[in-house]
């Protein structure tokens, strides 16, 4: 192998035993990170839904987007651009999201989940690689949602991160503007949301995993896509060493369980852990990142890519409002449908927007 991916494979391995470590630390089991879930735990504590158990602004999101943010300004590539079809982009994050919380996990919680022992998280896997397959259908057949423009001022793509980072002050300070309502922050006083390592030791991990994702361009999505697309692996050796550091650490502190039931946020209604990852890969595919890269994206400038992230806060808000969220119990019957409704919309837009 060459050395950019001896580079990616050891960049994968690092982020796959921290993320354990994490756990080790406070975070929830077989969730030292989790794209997905960390933001609907910061659109509960913005009090965008009052789900109880999953409100808590988690550090890692935030030195994520900092440590990207960061990276890219040093290599001289933090570029606004943006204006590829926004809207559409910010309601196809709103489907990733809802799609990711009927499985209970972004793409890479699915491998921290596998690492794990959680035999329902490759189920998941299946239903993510036929959603990028779907995905590369609408590819192969001219999707595209436009040029992005590139920005005469690099304002627009400070937004986002300069407001995670007034959400670090927020979490930081502690200010209390409204006690009656205990805002404007909300956080759990049981459940995942109230389980967090030290805010110091996530915002540093978070900064060295958002510094590592910028320089690999991680993304499982992709990974998959460029595989099948012309059989390049780079990508995918990045989440072949988080499993193996996952994986091993798991090991170590006694927290690998095999099995398909009794998993930690996990259910065992297997057509919905495929068709929520298979929304999510289809969506990712189409957006050209999983929530991973999306946030790295965002980082970076791409103002498109900060609508999704924002379209994936309000799909939190939307799964927890509106009973579409599973749980240990399984997904509802408006998560089953909204996932449904996710598909067909999602499809129809990779067949709308096909270049003539």
């Amino acid at each position: 192998m060459d050395r950019s991916k001896w580079f990616i494979l050891l960049a994968g391995l690092f982020i796959g035993a921290i993320a354990v470590v994490l756990v080790k630390l406070g975070n929830p089991p077989n969730m030292g990170f989790c794209i997905a879930c960390f933001q609907r735990d910061i659109a509960g504590a913005l009090g965008l839904h009052r789900a109880a158990a999953v409100q808590y602004v988690r550090p890692e999101i935030i030195g994520l987007l900092l440590g990207a943010m960061l990276t890219s300004m040093f290599a001289g590539e933090f570029k606004t651009r943006g204006g590829s079809a926004t809207f559409v982009r910010f309601i196809m994050g709103v489907f990733m999201m809802i799609g990711a919380l009927v499985f209970l996990g972004c793409p890479l919680r699915d491998i921290l989940r596998m690492a794990g022992g959680d035999y329902n998280a490759v189920v998941g896997l299946l239903g993510f690689i036929a959603g990028v397959a779907s995905g590369v259908f609408f590819l192969r057949r001219g999707f595209n949602l436009g040029r992005a423009e590139y920005s005469h001022s690099n304002v627009g793509g400070l937004l986002m991160p300069l407001f995670f980072v007034f959400l670090l002050f927020l979490l930081i300070k502690g200010t209390v503007f409204n006690p009656d309502a205990g805002g404007p922050l909300f956080f759990s006083k049981e459940g995942p949301g109230s389980m967090a390592a030290p805010v110091a030791i996530s915002l540093a991990v978070g900064l060295i995993v958002g510094f590592l994702a910028q320089r690999t361009r991680l993304c499982m999505s992709g990974g998959i896509r460029d595989f099948i697309l012309i059989r390049d692996n780079y990508l995918l050796l990045g989440f072949i060493g988080i499993f193996i550091g996952a994986l091993i650490l798991n090991i170590a502190f006694g927290f690998f369980k095999p099995g398909f039931n009794d998993q930690p946020i996990a259910h065992t209604m297997h057509i919905w852990n495929f068709l929520g990852l298979y929304l999510v890969g289809l969506t990712a595919t189409l957006l050209g990142g999983c929530p991973l890269r999306q946030l790295i994206m965002t980082g970076e400038g791409d103002i498109d890519a900060a609508a999704v992230v924002a379209g994936m806060l309000v799909g939190a808000a939307f799964s927890h409002n509106f009973l579409f969220a599973a749980s240990a119990a399984g997904v509802p019957t408006y998560g089953q449908i909204a996932c449904v409704i996710g598909i067909l919309v999602v499809a129809w837009i990779g067949w709308s927007y096909r270049e003539a």
